[in-house]
């Protein structure tokens, strides 16, 4: 059952399902929580998994002309504080993951640990900020639609698109729901994001970074020599998979993320 909480001058809807150690799942770009409801559900077989819908997607308010990554991990934290007793362990896809190193840059001390699911540390290169800002020309000229269908089929594998095409196109609507100045928002939050990489290098908390084989947003190989990963982070390369890793791989995903919650909550009942 879905649930909502008030945050300032809206309300915030989230999932709220199973039961043990808090796993709160954040989605990307072009996403709402919906796009997690398989995973969360088999993830709620051993954790309680709690879903947030994103500012200005899924019945979650909008607040502004820019959805910062700060601004976001803050809605996060409050969500945590009202739900959850202790400490949570984040996880990110995409723009969930600028999200999640926000999260852990500010309230380090709320985490177990933290996963990026598809996502990096670094800033928009002025390249992805020109991109950003014809998809903001593209929006307000009412030409969105033609587009952003284009942006979803590069998520997938180009060898998983037969083999999940009713899932891309669940992925489609789930974007045609999100209404044009939520997704403003987030663009002009992305562009306007710092580096991260003294979060995940620095360690502060445990951190499990998933990429994909055959991803098109990002080299799984050449994004890990860009990063000094210290002892208590993993990387770990779905090799079926392009940008939807909890979709392609769903079974193997879900396996390597309930190996290192647990493990990571061992750590930490262990060590205070």
């Amino acid at each position: 059952m879905k649930k909502s909480f008030i945050y300032g001058s809206g309300k915030i809807s989230y999932y709220d399902e199973g039961e043990g150690d808090a796993i709160v799942l954040v989605h990307g770009y072009l996403e709402t929580s919906e796009v997690y409801r398989s995973f969360a559900r088999k993830l709620s077989e051993r954790f309680r998994v709690i879903s947030v819908d994103l500012p200005g997607h899924g019945g979650s308010d909008s607040y502004g002309d820019t959805h910062t990554m700060e601004f976001m991990a803050a809605v996060i934290n409050d969500l945590a504080g009202n739900t959850v007793d202790g400490k949570i362990f984040l996880t990110g896809h995409s723009m969930g993951g600028y999200v999640t190193l926000a999260f852990a840059d500010l309230f380090p001390e709320k985490l177990s640990g933290y996963c990026l699911f598809h996502s990096h540390p670094f800033p928009d290169t002025p390249e992805v900020i020109k991109k950003r800002k014809m998809e903001i020309r593209l929006i307000n000229a009412g030409k969105w639609n033609t587009f952003f269908a284009d942006n979803i089929k590069r998520m997938y594998a180009a060898g998983s698109l037969e083999k999940f095409s009713s899932e891309l196109e669940r992925s489609r609507e789930i974007a045609s729901t999100i209404p044009d100045k939520a997704v403003i928002s987030v663009l002009n939050g992305m562009m306007a994001r710092p580096s991260r990489l003294s979060v995940m290098e620095g360690g502060k908390v445990p951190l499990l970074w998933i990429l994909g084989a055959g991803d098109n947003y990002i080299d799984y190989r050449q994004i890990q020599t860009r990063v000094k990963l210290p002892p208590n982070a993993e990387v770990f390369v779905l090799e079926n998979s392009g940008h939807m890793g909890f979709i392609e791989e769903e079974a193997e995903a879900l396996k390597k993320l309930s190996e290192f919650v647990t493990g990571t909550g061992s750590h930490y009942r262990d060590n205070g």
